[in-house]
């Protein structure tokens, strides 16, 4: 009989299967027989793939380049309507104090523009406290159980807040990572920061990373929000735009 492709060497035979996309690979490919369950779980046929691929990462983070690569083609914002483009689309648990929550232009009345020019709105609040909050649900992500129990990929948090030259005010931050039953398993509460009036309305970053939680975290949510601190009429709050939580490889 004809040689089969168990014959191949093993480094043209992991040269075949790097052209496979990856689900297939997992799904399918790893079924056929004991030599390629073990190259489609071993590190050298996701070296590859990663290096075809352009994803890059130190050798010596490696452990398990299966997920690396997974979660390096899945790497997005998992936050929705992030900057306002949406009205309030996807935003939950909102309240509205005062005059509510408002979508306004960049740069605003005595604003600045953000750092980025792909940023054009921003959320802001009014002279009571409005929040908003979005939960994400990690599984319908694509972000498996035994991913996020076994490897607890890193989850990055940011936020982006300012307020009016002309105003001073308030911000928090409140971030949740939360099992099946939605208890809490890790939570990042900022301090209340204090924007003071006749301040520069420049915007300011603020980040957290959770790592290393433990089992079991099956959403996050994230809520921010504030108010200004004159209690003026109308919306001269703290503004806040490109929330971003991701899952980093």
């Amino acid at each position: 009989p004809a040689p089969g492709m168990e014959s191949l060497p093993e480094a043209v035979l992991i040269r075949i299967l790097a052209s496979i996309p990856a689900v297939e690979l997992v799904l399918v490919c790893r079924l056929v027989c004991c030599q390629w369950k073990n190259l489609v779980d071993g590190a050298a046929l996701w070296i590859l793939k990663c290096q075809q691929e352009g994803l890059t990462r130190a050798e010596s983070d490696a452990e398990n380049w299966q997920n690396f690569y997974f979660l390096s083609k899945k790497r997005k914002n998992l936050i929705k309507n992030p900057c306002g483009e949406e009205d309030l689309e996807h935003w939950g648990e909102v309240e509205n104090g005062g005059d509510g929550w408002k979508i306004e232009e960049l740069p605003g009345d005595f604003g600045k523009e953000f750092p980025s020019e792909e940023v054009h709105k921003y959320f802001v609040t009014s002279y009571e406290w409005c929040r908003k909050a979005q939960v994400i649900d990690l599984r319908a992500e694509g972000y498996w159980e035994e991913l996020m129990d076994t490897t607890q990929p890193k989850i990055m948090v940011r936020d982006w807040y300012a307020g009016r030259s002309d105003a001073g005010c308030l911000y928090e931050l409140c971030v949740k990572l939360l099992s099946e039953n939605e208890d809490v398993l890790a939570e990042y509460k900022s301090e209340t920061v204090t924007i003071p009036e006749d301040n520069d309305a420049s915007w300011t970053e603020i980040s957290h990373t959770f790592s290393s939680y433990g089992p079991g975290v099956r959403f996050v949510r994230f809520e921010h929000g504030g108010q200004d601190t004159l209690f003026w009429k109308g919306w001269y709050g703290v503004r806040v735009t490109n929330s971003s939580v991701t899952v980093e490889p």
